[in-house]
């Protein structure tokens, strides 16, 4: 019974990375090692001996166990990996705020020329009399 249930699951998880492949919601760069992971979970499921013997060679007891230190060990490379995505995807963040903040300067410099020049050209050109006549 737990077989045909494991098997379900694994090829919905599988079906689930690549309808988000699909819709670009996942980068192919993740997709790789999740399609690697639901390989991993329908095999086990389609053979279920598959982890007592891997467990056996190993040299551990409980083949559970093992399952259970392989999640972990996944679950610490998943995120030791996003945190690297994380601190890359801020410092890149703040070079292009500091980018943006130097055009908003650049760019109020440019108007204030701008606002100046076009102060400057406005004005009477009759040697700052006005127009004094009568």
């Amino acid at each position: 019974m737990i077989v045909p249930i494991g098997i379900g699951f694994a090829l919905i998880i599988l079906g689930i990375i690549v309808i988000l492949l699909m819709r670009r919601q996942l980068r192919e760069k993740y997709a790789l090692l999740w399609l690697l992971i639901g390989v991993v979970l329908l095999a086990l499921a389609v053979f279920p001996d598959l982890l007592g013997e891997l467990a056996r060679l190993l040299g551990v007891v409980v083949p559970s166990n093992l399952l259970f230190a392989l999640a972990v060990a996944l679950l610490i490379g998943v995120t030791l990996h996003l945190s690297w995505e994380l601190s890359n995807a801020e410092e890149e963040i703040r070079k292009v705020a500091e980018e943006v903040a130097i055009l908003r300067a650049e760019v109020d410099q440019l108007r204030a020329r701008q606002d100046a020049a076009m102060d400057d050209s406005e004005t009477p050109r009759d040697g700052g009399r006005g127009d004094r006549s009568g």
